[in-house]
């Protein structure tokens, strides 16, 4: 999922899943007819929860477990996001964007590139999810209490991260990564559902699917937590003894 909002409010504009309808491919005898109007079909596509099902369009999911796999849907994505969501003008803000702790300078650099050279922002900054998560919680601390140094459970739609922060910084040597998050889960209760015949019209199931999980997030939760800190926890004993 995609958050999205402005600076200074208590909680995101907007959460939408990260994802995008674009207008499926033409057949070989269309493709004439369909480059006289390409400049038009590059402007049609959806994103977010309006890019589900979309009739006669084809929805891309960008980003899987973390990651960005697809940079020019992923601009187009952010397009909308600044321009139809937020309505605002690029040039005018500076943005602060998020990253998984196992992003790869690479990527990085690719959206710095895209954001400043496609969209002229002023200024950009890059944090790990892991340390805003720590910078949070400080609104319900004294300010005695509150400290950068913790560890993260950081479970999403595409993946799933333990990361130990220590003064602000990530160790990147002792972070845990599991591909399964509630994406994974929200599909296996629609298998479930199929192979038990409860009589769900298809078109229902997966939003029958997120609503079961929803019901038992704190036993989802639970278990994601406990498997991911038993192994964090050595790790990070074992990086501090040495």
């Amino acid at each position: 999922y995609t958050k999205i909002g402005y600076a200074g409010n208590t909680e995101p504009q907007f959460i939408m899943p990260s994802c995008i309808a674009i207008k499926e491919s033409a057949s070989v005898g269309e493709q004439a007819q369909r480059r006289l109007v390409r400049g038009v079909d590059d402007l049609d596509f959806y994103i977010g929860d309006e890019a589900i099902d979309k009739p006669n369009y084809a929805t891309k999911w960008p980003i899987r477990h973390g990651m960005v796999e697809d940079w020019d849907l992923m601009e187009k994505f952010m397009e909308q996001v600044i321009f139809k969501y937020l309505r605002a003008e690029p040039e005018d803000h500076s943005f602060l964007m998020t990253e998984p702790p196992l992003n790869t300078p690479e990527n990085r650099e690719y959206l710095a590139e895209i954001m400043f050279e496609t969209f002229n922002i002023p200024g950009l900054y890059i944090a790990v999810q892991a340390v805003l998560a720590l910078a949070a919680s400080w609104t319900s601390r004294q300010v005695g209490e509150r400290t950068l140094t913790g560890i993260v459970i950081d479970s999403g739609d595409g993946v799933t991260h333990a990361i130990p922060v220590a003064e602000g910084y990530v160790i990147g040597s002792c972070i845990k990564h599991i591909p399964i998050a509630g994406r994974d889960i929200t599909f296996f209760i629609q298998q479930l559902l199929r192979e038990r015949e409860v009589g769900i019209p298809p078109e229902q199931s997966l939003e029958t699917a997120k609503a079961s999980q929803s019901n038992q997030r704190f036993h989802v939760t639970n278990f994601v937590c406990i498997s991911v800190c038993n192994g964090v926890c050595v790790c990070v004993c074992v990086c501090v003894c040495v």
